[in-house]
């Protein structure tokens, strides 16, 4: 009889042992996919850091190659090179006339001297080929002339600041200096239109006219592209 009465045991033991056997198989399943991902994750986070390392010392080798050809010529130019690679004319009187896209003589004269050597820089073995783009962007001042208002002068100004880069785009790749880099500049060389949408705003916190009248010169490199890639792989 007793061992009548143990026999529902057993068999309820004989149920609950395969079932923990599970809940723990489960455990390292969920377990091992856990530090698999955490292992997938901390590749990634090593790939973008590795990129994000190039790109900052890039970034770092041409900033300094740049300012070291140029250094002594912003000022007379009205230029300044930010640390972010943006080469900046803001001297709008040297640049256009008010509502003009024809370069100025004293312009071109500057552009001459630029851009040959900022090409000799650019697509030099060293950077060749990290650079994807060159942006030449133009820039305005949120007005227009009175009576215009708000919403006409951004239209107004976006025309005039596309015109004004295709002037200076033409003029830059026709410079003999930079023949022979004509495949390479038609595909890197952009001209960008951008009207008052990037204002300078002074220290009062309101619009400084003059110096949003602009042409900018700006790299971009392929380490952005690098770092979109290794994120699209990780989704």
């Amino acid at each position: 009889m007793r061992r009548d009465k143990q026999h529902p045991f057993h068999e309820q033991e004989d149920h609950w042992i395969p079932l923990s056997d599970l809940m723990t198989g489960l455990m390292m399943f969920f377990m091992l996919l856990a530090i698999a991902f955490m292992v997938k994750v901390e590749a990634d986070s090593e790939k973008i850091k590795e990129v994000a390392i190039i790109y900052d010392q890039l970034r770092s080798d041409l900033y300094n190659d740049l300012d070291a050809e140029f250094h002594k010529d912003l000022a007379r130019w009205g230029a300044e090179l930010d640390a972010d690679l943006t080469l900046r004319f803001t001297e709008p009187d040297v640049l256009f006339d008010t509502g003009s896209s024809h370069l100025k003589p004293k312009f071109t004269a500057i552009l001459n001297d630029f851009f040959p050597r900022y090409i000799a820089i650019l697509a030099s073995d060293k950077y060749r080929n990290s650079v994807t783009e060159i942006r030449v962007e133009g820039h305005t001042s949120s007005t227009w002339g009175q009576g215009v208002g708000t919403e006409d002068a951004y239209f107004k100004n976006m025309e005039l600041s596309q015109s004004r880069t295709r002037s200076t785009l033409q003029y830059v790749l026709q410079l003999p200096q930079v023949r022979s880099e004509q495949a390479w500049l038609r595909r890197s060389l952009t001209a960008n239109g951008l009207s008052s949408s990037k204002l300078i705003i002074g220290s009062d916190g309101k619009e400084n006219a003059a110096r949003s009248q602009r042409v900018e010169f700006k790299i971009r490199t392929d380490a952005d592209a690098r770092i979109a890639t290794i994120i699209e792989a990780t989704k």
